[in-house]
């Protein structure tokens, strides 16, 4: 009989020797879900291909950008074109102006944009220039988000390092996190007591205004409302972390989601990545012009960038805001998210596990427990051994999930009924193979 090679094995074991942990950034591994990661080979509409040749449904679309799904026709083709006329300038380029221009006329927050190339590398310049624009050291964030791996950010976070249960990072000295303050999320009362305490010194409070590193967890209208009465209150700086939620919940963001419900509402600061690049390494961050014309070469807060304004990336994310910004887009794309979501929650119900869900435009999350949690601290009582089971369950029956309950989910407009439907339907013999446990 010939024995069959696993690939994704094989590649595994060669990775583990010239990669840390076999992967270039640390959820890849599996280490939360245990098993062997699965190596893509190829992606396609809203399937990808490991190293096998196995196909599944791809629920993680590369962490949030592939909203359009994977290769499609009209951003490969302009992608193609970019390509064609040079990799990387190190100098301006037109593209680049007609992306910021974009991105302004979807996101009225913002009168001024400068593009990166990482969602930490906009994280970090934007606490920079938060503390450069208002002189103030300080800055709030809150347990469980992740706003990159920007030294003074690594302070409870979420994502990968909620997965490895680390509440900070190694090679983090305790005085470059001294002006970081963490507080509990959704907690209104900590808000109020550490703007009573340091407002003086607090030059920006930063928030994922919709979750995306501890699974997905919103934030609270009241809690979001007194987030921008405390900013203004006191001269910080709100700054919405939309790396995840930026055109993806909404054409708007999440900022436009929260604007419909509290009037007059736009946080001061925005930071953007993922979807604005359509899969290329590509970010920004912006503001009001007052703020923004601190940043070099007009004023003394210092940021650069060699591929920063990628006119490859640009490209590609010129043609996917394109896509996105077409009529209808988002209340389809919200539909099969919400289908998705409720076939789940009848599947375990069903076989009487518990379960609850949530999402917004082509985000969501789900948790193994009865009740949606507020933050953090609920969010670590998920059965995370259930949770692992359910992981394997379904990449066995070919739909890819993330290897961690600590992250969101992402469907694609590239994502069918049929595959919705198929999807339910694993989970749904996943569900009863643990009702049974």
């Amino acid at each position: 009989m010939t024995q069959v090679i696993d690939r994704n094995t094989q590649l595994f074991e060669r990775a583990k020797q010239v990669i840390p942990g076999g992967v270039n950034s640390p959820v890849r591994a599996f280490r939360a879900v245990g098993g062997t990661p699965r190596f893509i080979s190829r992606a396609q509409g809203a399937y990808i291909w490991d190293a096998n040749g196995q196909r599944y449904i791809d629920y993680i679309g590369s962490w949030g950008p592939m909203i359009l799904g994977h290769g499609n026709p009209a951003v490969v083709q302009a992608v193609q074109n970019a390509v064609c006329e040079g990799f990387s300038y190190g100098a301006p380029t037109e593209r680049e102006v007609e992306l910021a221009e974009a991105i302004l006329k979807i996101m009225p927050s913002m009168d001024m944009v400068r593009l990166v190339s990482s969602g930490t590398e906009a994280a970090m310049s934007t606490i920079r220039l938060a503390r450069g624009a208002t002189g103030r050291s300080k800055i709030i964030k809150f347990e469980g988000c992740y706003h990159g791996h920007a030294d003074a950010l690594l302070v409870k976070a979420g994502s990968g390092l909620a997965t490895f249960g680390n509440p900070t990072s190694a090679g983090v000295p305790p005085e470059v996190v001294q002006h970081t303050v963490v507080l509990e999320y959704n907690h209104i009362q900590q808000l109020e007591t550490a703007f009573a305490t340091q407002g003086a010194d607090i030059a920006c409070l930063m928030i994922e205004p919709i979750c995306g590193n501890m699974n997905f967890v919103r934030a609270t209208l009241p809690f979001m409302q007194r987030c921008r009465e405390l900013c203004t209150e006191y001269g910080a700086l709100l700054v919405f972390d939309e790396v995840m939620t930026g055109f993806r919940v909404a054409l708007g963001g999440a900022q436009s989601v929260y604007a419909k419900a509290i009037p007059g509402f736009e946080p001061d600061m925005t930071v953007m990545g993922k979807v604005i690049g359509g899969g290329m390494p590509l970010a920004a961050f912006g503001a009001k012009r007052a703020v923004m014309e601190h940043l070099a070469p007009l004023g003394t807060v210092y940021q650069a960038g060699t591929l920063s304004g990628n006119p490859v990336a640009t490209a590609c994310g010129l043609a996917t805001l394109a896509e996105i910004s077409k009529p209808g887009f988002f209340d389809e794309l919200t539909r099969k998210t919400k289908a998705l979501i409720s076939g789940l929650s009848q599947a375990a119900a069903s076989a009487g596990i518990p379960f609850c869900g949530d999402s917004e435009g082509g985000m969501m999350g789900f948790y193994l427990l009865d009740s949606l949690p507020q933050n953090y601290g609920q969010v670590m009582k998920t059965d995370s051994a259930r949770f692992n089971q359910l992981f394997h369950g379904l990449l066995d029956r070919g739909v890819y999930i993330a290897p961690a309950l600590y992250e969101a989910g992402f469907v694609s407009a590239a994502h069918t009924d049929a595959d919705i439907a198929e999807t339910v339907s694993a989970a749904q013999e996943v569900f009863e193979s643990l009702s049974k446990k």
